[in-house]
Order: structure tokens, then C-alpha cells, then sequence
């Protein structure tokens, strides 16, 4: 059973040929695959700034920061899953590839129903206490409540996402979200155009959306992958695979919430100076987004390249796989940093002809890319720990970049120098949480992180 499956799944396998190739054949799709799961966001905002006003793309703005921390748990828990999944895939152990995979899932569907309930029932607490505008808050909360309603829907969609991609496989995840992003973009245009159901049509667009992309995903891997399915025999709970899962995620889950909820103690400052800076804020971020997933595709693609090898003991492909993404980084960075000085302004007005949001939008992007370069090279190196299994390390350096230096400073530069304040202590933030990883990679001790034991 095992060979067949290996035979199935060559194709699949990061640990044979040259590391570039290797690494763009994977992160090509992936990165496509990314860019358009984010333009689930990026077209409601861009539709909903057009056709429903400031105040509605500002509500959007708010919404996504704190829908973040609300999924925050589980993108770490699926980060520690595909690592064990991928490890475990590269030693060819693939009956625990299976284990592995059936019970994440049944995890994912418990936890998205808890979150979906709780996220309609807190709603308005949450808004009120991120200082969100009075003129914002009704439409963030009708548009939060329908969004996050459909939390289960999206978590269970991801986990079948993150697994394909822990063994290697990125053009059906690409596919299967270019599918739902169309029927987002349709139902977009429908919903707000057409039917007139304002900033709740777009919420209804993404939640359907996300829910036939969950049913896709959901038949493919039942029917024609050798190695997952999530058949009623088949889905087991194995609480020793979920454990190491857990182990290796709990961390980058403690990270994520982290970051969440810096970003959202970011959001009060950035409150703080009204309702123009937030639409700005919020638009600009979702263009920044679009910019670093190129950035943590690399990171993405490293990890799952970096898990295989690593279970397969190839560690010399792992640092010659890490200088590659690090150039592509390079040039990738340069050529945004050109676009958003000289085109900053016209990507913005996408979003809205308020000149105001629009100034706003292209100083935040245009100190951000400056330190772009740093950010790519931060991740890439967090996609090589990750990929070991070394994710306490990068959630202490997060936990300490964004608490003790990135919100502490942005609330004094933003004091004394107004929000361009704001802008430049996340970017040095970064730098310093750079600096850190960097120092700590060349130390080695990630070498001994393994999931796989080998003798």
C-alpha cells in the first residue's frame, strides 16, 4: 500500500532534483492559489468602497483584523498539523499521513462551528472595544455576524487546503480556490448591484463561496487521492498524531493569537485618528497582503520543501533551498518597493476617490516596502524552522517584536509624530524580529526539532 501510494505521488515528492526548480514548480501555484484567496477581502472592499461608500469599506477594514484573531487558533494548529504531515510524507510513513490528516479535520469542523457561534454573539462588544468609529460600528457588525457565521465552512475548506499542500500538492488547491474566488467575484456583483443587499451581500457572496470550495475540496480527496480521505471509515481520531500535530502548532497558534491581537491594539491607535486613517488602514493593508504573499509563499513553499528533506535527512537541500528564496526575495522586494513609490496613489484609488484615504493608503505602502526586503527574509527563514519543526523560537520572537516593540512604539511615534509614526514602528519592528531569527538560524539548533526520529 505504501509503495503504491509512493508511486501515485511521485510527482509530489520535494526531495528529488534540483532545489529551484523544485521550489518554483511548488510555489508557483501556491502563490496563485494565495493571491486569490485574498481577493476574497480585496473584492468585497473594492466593490463595496466603489458602490457603498467610505463608511462600509471602513467597516470591511475593521472586520478583517478581528475575524483574524478569531481563526488565529486554528491556522496555527493546521501549521503544526502539515508540518507532521509533511515530514511524515517524506519518510515515506503513509499511514500516518492519513491519521494525521482525519483527525485534524474532525478538530477543524468542531472548533469552526464553536468559533461561528461565538463570533455572532460577541460581535458588537468586540467592535465597541477595538474603539471602532460610531459611524462604522453598524455596518461592521451586520457585515461581521454573516462572515463569521460561515467560520466552519472556511476552517474545514483550509485544512483540506494546508494537508494538500503538507504533501506537496499546490495546483488542485490552486484550482479549487480559483473556482470559489469567480463565484465570490459573481456573487459580489449580484448581491450589492443587483439585489441590493448592501455590505450583508457581500458577506453572504463569501460565505457561499467558501462553502462550495469547502464541498470541491471535500469530493476531490474522498474520490481520487490515494492518501487522504475523509470517508466515514476513514475518519478516525488518532490522538497521538494530533498530539505531535499539536505540539509543533500550539506555538505558531500562541503566535498567531499574538499577532492578532497586536494587530488589533494597532487598529485602536490607527482608530484613534478617525475614520480616513482606517479606510486607508484597512485598504492599504489588503494591497500590503497581496504584496507579502509572494513573500510567505516562499516561506509556505520552504516549509513544506524543508519538512520532507528534513524527514528525509537531506539538510544540505534545506540551506540550498533557503539561499534561493532569499535572492528571489531580493529582487521580488525591489521591483514592489519601485511600483508602490511611483504608482502608490493609482493601486489606492481602486478602492475609493476619497483624495484623502487615498494620500493615507500610499504613505503607509510606500514606508511599509521599504522594508520589505527585511519582512520577506524573516519569513523565509521562519518557512525553514517551521519546516523542522521549530516553532517555539519564531513565536517568542514574535511575541516579542510585536509586544515589547512594535505596539509600544507605534503608540509613542504615532504621539509624537502623528500616524506616519504608526507606519515606521512596523517596519523597524521587523527588522529587529530579523535580525533575531537570523542570529538563532545560524546557530543550528533546529537541526534537532525533527518530528522524525532517525537512527
Amino acid at each position: 500500500m505504501a509503495e503504491n501510494s509512493k508511486k501515485k505521488n511521485g510527482h509530489n515528492d520535494l526531495t528529488q532534483g534540483k532545489e529551484w526548480k523544485v521550489i518554483l514548480r511548488f510555489a508557483i501555484p501556491l502563490l496563485i492559489g494565495n493571491i486569490l484567496q485574498q481577493t476574497y477581502t480585496i473584492t468585497d472592499s473594492i466593490i463595496v468602497g466603489q458602490f457603498l461608500g467610505k463608511e462600509a469599506l471602513a467597516a470591511i477594514s475593521a472586520s478583517f483584523f478581528i475575524y483574524y484573531f478569531i481563526i488565529s487558533l486554528v491556522i496555527g494548529i493546521g501549521s503544526g498539523t502539515s508540518v507532521v504531515v509533511s515530514q511524515y510524507f517524506g519518510a515515506r510513513e503513509y499511514d500516518k499521513v492519513q491519521g494525521a490528516f482525519s483527525s485534524f479535520f474532525i478538530f477543524m469542523l468542531g472548533i469552526g462551528i464553536v468559533l461561528s457561534i461565538g463570533g455572532i454573539i460577541f460581535a458588537e462588544p468586540i467592535f465597541r472595544l477595538t474603539n471602532t468609529p460610531e459611524d462604522v460600528i453598524p455596518q461592521a457588525v451586520a457585515y461581521f455576524k454573516i462572515y463569521v457565521g460561515g467560520t466552519f465552512l472556511f476552517v474545514t475548506f483550509n485544512s483540506i487546503i494546508s494537508i494538500l499542500r503538507g504533501i506537496g500538492e499546490s495546483i488542485k488547491p490552486m484550482i479549487f480556490i480559483l473556482i470559489t474566488t469567480m463565484l465570490n467575484i459573481a456573487l459580489d456583483l449580484v448581491f450589492i448591484l443587483i439585489l441590493k443587499w448592501g455590505i450583508e451581500g457581500a458577506a453572504r457572496a463569501t460565505v457561499i463561496a467558501q462553502g462550495v470550495g469547502m464541498c470541491i475540496a471535500l469530493i476531490y480527496v474522498n474520490n481520487t487521492h490515494p492518501l487522504l480521505s475523509i470517508k466515514k471509515k476513514d475518519l478516525l481520531f488518532n490522538m497521538k498524531l494530533f498530539k505531535e500535530g499539536l505540539k509543533i502548532g500550539l506555538p505558531t497558534s500562541i503566535q498567531q493569537c499574538a499577532i492578532a491581537l497586536g494587530l488589533i491594539a494597532l487598529l485602536s491607535i490607527v482608530n484613534s485618528f478617525g475614520t480616513d486613517t482606517l479606510t486607508a488602514y484597512g485598504a492599504a493593508g489588503k494591497i500590503d497582503t497581496i504584496i507579502t504573499q509572494a513573500i510567505l509563499t516562499l516561506s509556505g513553499a520552504l516549509a513544506a520543501f524543508a519538512g520532507q528533506n528534513i524527514g528525509a535527512g537531506k539538510f544540505n537541500r534545506v540551506r540550498r533551498g533557503l539561499r534561493f528564496s532569499l535572492y528571489i526575495n531580493v529582487c521580488f522586494s525591489l521591483v514592489m518597493f519601485t511600483v508602490l513609490w511611483f504608482w502608490g496613489d493609482v493601486i489606492m484609488q481602486a478602492f475609493t476617490n476619497d483624495r484623502q484615504v487615498i494620500q493615507i493608503g500610499r504613505e503607509f505602502l510606500v514606508i511599509t516596502a521599504g522594508f520589505l526586503v527585511f519582512h520577506g527574509a524573516l519569513n523565509i527563514y521562519n518557512g525553514a524552522l517551521r519546516g523542522a519543526g521549530d516553532t517555539f523560537f519564531t513565536m517568542m520572537v514574535s511575541l516579542f517584536s510585536l509586544w515589547l516593540i512594535r505596539i509600544p512604539l507605534a503608540y509613542y511615534l504615532g504621539e509624537t509624530f502623528g500616524r506616519i509614526g504608526i507606519w515606521w514602528a512596523i517596519g523597524l519592528s521587523i527588522v529587529i524580529a530579523f535580525t533575531i531569527t537570523f542570529i538563532y538560524y545560524k546557530t543550528g539548533y533546529w537541526k534537532k526539532r525533527c518530528v522524525v526520529k532517525r537512527k
